[in-house]
């Protein structure tokens, strides 16, 4: 039997596996770094949510264990405030580069919006202007919750009652940004570079002795642009070439707000700082986000929230979730490689499965995402489901050795989970366990929805479909009266071997949007072409 002892977690500041330790074990504060809202999320995006998730429900979990600042375990109860921000201001392609530069993020969505509508490819329902950028985020910010309460982030549910735990990055340019980039100035952090109409603010990093400590980059080995790319027209007027931009003054910009340093819009890095601080602290307990973050994301904000506060420390543990493969290969749209989370629940699939999919693989892994994988997490939820249902209508409370059992599972999935979220080993656990559990009882159920705290799965939506005589229809198709008719109409065909006419109507249907498969039972499902 394993021993559960206390949460240790991969740092990436110290990179080695270090007990968390919170400022109070009572209170955790958790920021991750949330999506930019001018597409759909992918399931890369997701992934990174999901870990950050998983992390926080196995905080709350009345199975972990915390080691407290005077290094005594913490068994809880404890409450986590985690806040997710949503990037609804107009950044460039080019953000994470120290200038920044490239297209406006949110001119390319309206043209993408644009072309959407003149073609009728909008979502049913959706009214948009493509010229509005303000109106393309709420547009796109509305997408992202649904999704992320699809697949049962906490801190989206958690924003229905508290809006400020899912903070809008627009909201805080004026109150938040402004005068931290202010008062970074006014220690000599920052400064000012180039005339009235083309003027900058740029972070100084030689001002900050530990730039670099989070991702390992050196500022010797950035003085040549390594790890961002530097413009050459920008060094003149730069201290350093890594120095990065803080706030630009551009009239043209989509999205622009005023300043001090004239009308413009901020640098992508100071968002996350002025939000963390607002709603969290000077010093937080954890920052999570996708290994893409570390440099220079990250690596910025510790920089100038150390130098705005005067703590040495911003955030007490850096968590980070590693890429995410498609089918063995980079996720790639020409390939076919590509899922946005709601193309995968409009083709069929249950949110749960996508849920269990995403996350049972190590965080600091590249795993790899696959529909055969999909489709076996899809077994692994309704096996579970079943197990707590069975469990859930037993006449019987409990049955001989049942306890000692329970006690067995439950402290090899802690053990697991306390060791740096080792989820694959606590789901192993779990199914060792109700593999040799064939009838459950109450008591068995009470554990398995124990475990689903963390897991987040059972009780997840599975998503409607519309079923009548012939046809199932998927999430996201119109079950109109015309192709009810027209899948009957095939259906006697095929009754009476009429080949031809059955294809006939499959081509008909596939040239009005709709791709049919037969399914047991002589029915046909009916989903997207």
């Amino acid at each position: 039997m394993s021993d559960p002892g206390v949460l240790r977690l991969h740092n990436t500041l110290t990179r080695r596996l270090d007990p968390f330790v919170p400022g109070d074990p009572s209170n955790v504060t958790f920021y991750t770094c949330g999506p930019t809202v001018y597409d759909d999320a992918h399931i890369g995006n997701f992934r990174a949510f999901l870990a950050a998730d998983l992390l926080r429900r196995w905080i709350e979990s009345p199975l972990c264990t915390l080691q407290g600042p005077d290094s005594t375990p913490h068994a809880g109860p404890r409450t986590v405030t985690h806040v997710m921000n949503i990037t609804d201001v107009g950044h460039m392609t080019d953000d994470a580069q120290a200038d920044g530069g490239g297209e406006d993020k949110m001119a390319l969505a309206g043209q993408r919006l644009a072309e959407a509508k003149k073609s009728g490819k909008l979502p049913a329902g959706a009214s948009i202007d493509p010229n509005d950028p303000r109106a393309i985020a709420a547009f796109y910010a509305d997408r992202f919750v649904e999704d992320a309460k699809a697949l049962g982030l906490k801190v989206a549910t958690d924003a229905d009652a508290r809006p400020e735990l899912m903070p809008r990055a627009s909201a805080h340019v004026e109150p938040g940004m402004i005068p931290m980039i202010e008062s970074l100035i006014e220690k000599n952090h920052a400064y000012v570079a180039g005339d009235p109409g083309s003027r900058a603010v740029y972070f100084d990093v030689g001002s900050f002795a530990p730039y670099g400590s989070l991702s390992g980059n050196t500022l010797d080995a950035l003085r040549g642009g390594a790890g961002g790319r530097v413009i050459d027209s920008n060094q003149q007027q730069k201290r350093h070439p890594a120095d990065f931009l803080l706030w630009k003054e551009d009239e043209r910009h989509l999205m622009k707000w005023p300043s001090p340093w004239g009308t413009g819009y901020p640098g992508w890095h100071i968002e996350c700082s002025a939000m963390a601080r607002a709603l969290l602290g000077d010093v937080i307990d954890i920052h999570s986000g996708g290994e893409d973050n570390i440099f220079p994301h990250h690596e910025c904000e510790l920089a100038q929230s150390c130098c705005a506060t005067g703590h040495d420390t911003f955030a007490r543990h850096w968590f980070h979730a590693r890429y995410l493969m498609v089918e063995g290969k980079k996720m790639s749209k020409s390939a076919g490689t590509f899922y946005t989370a709601r193309e995968l629940f409009e083709q069929g699939h249950d949110p749960a499965a996508v849920r269990l999919e995403l996350i049972k693989g190590h965080y600091r892994a590249n795993v790899d995402f696959s529909m055969d994988g999909l489709r076996a997490s899809a077994k692994t939820v309704e096996r579970w489901r079943t197990f707590v249902s069975a469990g859930e209508h037993a006449k019987s409370p409990d049955r001989e050795g049942g306890a000692d059992s329970r006690a067995i599972a439950r402290a090899e999935f802690a053990g697991a989970m306390h060791d740096d979220l080792n989820i694959a080993r606590a789901i192993g656990a779990i199914n060792t366990w109700i593999g040799a559990t064939p009838e459950p009882t109450k008591a068995d159920a009470e554990l398995m929805r124990t475990f689903d705290t963390t897991l987040g799965v059972l009780d997840l939506a599975t998503l409607a479909r519309t079923e009548f005589a012939i046809g199932v229809f998927l999430p996201g198709v119109d079950p109109s009266p015309a192709v009810e008719a027209l899948l009957a109409d095939r259906a006697d065909a095929k009754k009476a071997k009429d080949f031809a006419r059955s294809d006939a109507i499959r081509d008909e249907l596939r040239a009005k949007g709709y791709a049919i498969k037969d399914v047991a039972g002589g029915k046909v499902e009916v989903g997207p072409a």
